[in-house]
């Protein structure tokens, strides 16, 4: 850290030297149009301190703007930067004309948006890639008012591919002796299961059966790109809680068999779409399997964020492949928001409920035929296995909202990686353990259906009904 902090302070020098031999003092104009003559001189610089001091600029002006003047930055980018068009027309004729080596790399070349070199030179700022990162994130929440401006997207998610590829970033562990603004970062980009303050953080971290990665990039020293969690375990956990109450008894790190990644959250929005889960992963397995040699499980106790969405529109539509009539009036006792308390209910509901999530899992496809699961697609893609369902895993208000309770168990067994990887990708295909698969050809829960139908003496007294009517004395 000591080194990238004094290349740091380097090139802040020659920033500033390069900024005073431009006469350069940074309260000029701060609009984009003021901008855009200096973006034009970045991309005919050839010096260097001119070009950092420069980049340095056009950064510090973008911080400042508001909210419109950044949404006129980007389309400026867009409408100002984009390829030479008689270079690109003239590139083109001679590609049709000689199709030739040359002629295609002169193509290539011409159709390069210029806001790509741009984008590059704005990199020489000292922190330069934070400021881009924070830029792409504004520019992420301006595209759903503007979809021309997915352009000038791509030219960052482009550029970002190759700034953040593996081979660039630092895995390191988080541990309860990590500095102290680390940690911080934990706390708030903690994405799947909300950590409340740092007692919490200490009983994620410092008992010996608890692991935490990140990976970094050198030039964010400080600043986490993606994080998982760990917990080391005797079996596979069916619910969140078994993994995260305050009361568990801890074991020592030597005696686990089983390394539950349990919660893996991206850090930063501008670099929304880049992936880096799949590298941190399989390094995780690799540094764990080396220090404890007795891990033969590697699991996943993994939420389904789509699924009650999903499952509510099945219930609305007329006609549905995955849910029937019986289905529909057993999982109507879902509407009552105390079902959890109605002993009958979540009997009922068990059945119904998780042979719903197996078609959800195995069967439901989004627009690109892809499982409609984000989660289902990244642990997949993986070349995990879809290994369990758990019913009421997850009973947190964030876990019964988004489904129901449900989490899922993905199994990543090593000998198995590549050839699950390769049917899914390849083939389009969820593979998946014979318990969940056979949920798909149960009979439909007649018997749940006779259970919420069954006489009011055998529900709680107080109970409400399973199709939430309101509260009354049941004897």
């Amino acid at each position: 850290m000591n080194g990238v902090s004094l290349l740091g302070d380097m090139l802040q020098i020659i920033a500033e030297r390069g900024r005073r031999f431009l006469s350069l003092s940074g309260k000029e104009e701060v609009g984009a149009g003021g901008v855009e003559a200096i973006c034009e001189t970045l991309l005919s610089s050839h010096g260097e301190a001119s070009g950092m001091a420069l980049a340095e600029t056009i950064l510090d002006r973008w911080s400042r703007f508001d909210k419109e003047q950044r949404r006129d930055f980007m389309v400026m980018l867009l409408e100002r930067f984009g390829p030479d068009a008689a270079r690109l027309d003239k590139a083109i004729d001679g590609y049709r004309e000689l199709r030739t080596p040359q002629a295609l790399l002169e193509l290539h070349s011409a159709a390069e948006p210029r806001r790509q070199e741009l984008i590059r030179r704005l990199n020489l700022a000292p922190n330069g890639i934070a400021t881009l990162v924070r830029m792409r994130e504004n520019l992420l929440a301006m595209k759903s008012a503007q979809r021309d401006l997915d352009a000038v997207d791509a030219d960052f998610a482009h550029l970002f591919g190759s700034w953040f590829n593996r081979g660039f970033l630092v895995l390191r562990p988080i541990s309860w002796s990590t500095p102290a603004d680390i940690l911080e970062k934990i706390i708030r980009y903690e994405a799947v299961h909300q950590i409340d303050g740092w007692d919490e953080l200490r009983r994620r971290l410092a008992p010996d059966d608890r692991r935490c990665f990140a990976f970094f990039h050198p030039q964010l020293v400080d600043e986490p790109l993606i994080f998982v969690e760990v917990a080391l375990t005797r079996s596979t956990p069916a619910a969140i809680a078994d993994v995260l109450r305050e009361d568990r008894a801890a074991i020592a790190a030597a005696e686990a068999t089983t390394a539950v990644f349990y919660s893996i959250s991206n850090c930063q929005q501008g670099l929304r779409g880049i992936s880096f889960g799949n590298f941190l992963i399989k390094q995780v397995v690799e540094d764990l399997r080396r220090e404890l040699p007795n891990l033969d499980t590697f699991v996943t106790l993994s939420p389904a964020p789509g699924f009650a969405q999903w499952l509510a529109r099945e219930r609305q539509a007329e006609a549905s492949d995955a849910i029937d009539d019986t289905d529909r009036a057993v999982l109507a006792a879902l509407d009552d928001e105390d079902w959890l308390s109605v002993p009958a209910a979540t009997t009922a509901v068990q059945p119904a409920l998780t042979a719903a999530a197996a078609w959800y899992f195995l069967r439901a496809r989004n627009a690109q035929g892809k499982p409609v699961d984000p989660v289902a697609r990244f642990h997949l893609g993986n070349g995990a296995r879809l290994e369990r369902i758990n019913f009421l895993a997850d009973k947190s208000a964030s876990g019964m909202r988004q489904a129901h309770g449900l989490m899922v168990n993905y199994l990543y067994k090593l000998d198995d990686i590549e050839t699950n990887h390769e049917a899914f990708s390849g083939r389009g295909e969820v593979v998946a353990a014979q318990g969940i698969r056979r949920l798909l050809r149960a009979d439909r829960p007649q018997r749940a259906l006779a259970v919420l139908r069954a006489p009011p003496r055998e529900r709680p007294v107080g109970a409400k009904t399973a199709a939430g009517k309101g509260t009354r004395e049941l004897t």
